[in-house]
């Protein structure tokens, strides 16, 4: 079994190579954020908040997830 703190590095790992991914798209979410409390599950993976965004940064995503399909 994981530790919290090894589930937490990997989850935060993720999270930044996502915004960073993200980004060479041109798109940000500015709450995508680790979620902490599913780091402390034992019966869970952890998971990451994409959060909130806009109207525009949504058609953004869209646009970029269509390019590679």
């Amino acid at each position: 079994m994981r530790s919290t703190v090894i589930k937490l590095r990997e989850a935060d790992d993720v999270s930044r190579r996502l915004r960073a991914a993200l980004a060479h798209v041109d798109v940000l979410l500015p709450s995508l954020r680790v979620d902490l409390s599913s780091c402390t599950d034992t019966l869970t993976e952890p998971l990451l908040d994409l959060g909130r965004c806009n109207i525009a940064t949504a058609e953004r995503l869209i646009a970029a997830l269509a390019e590679e399909g």
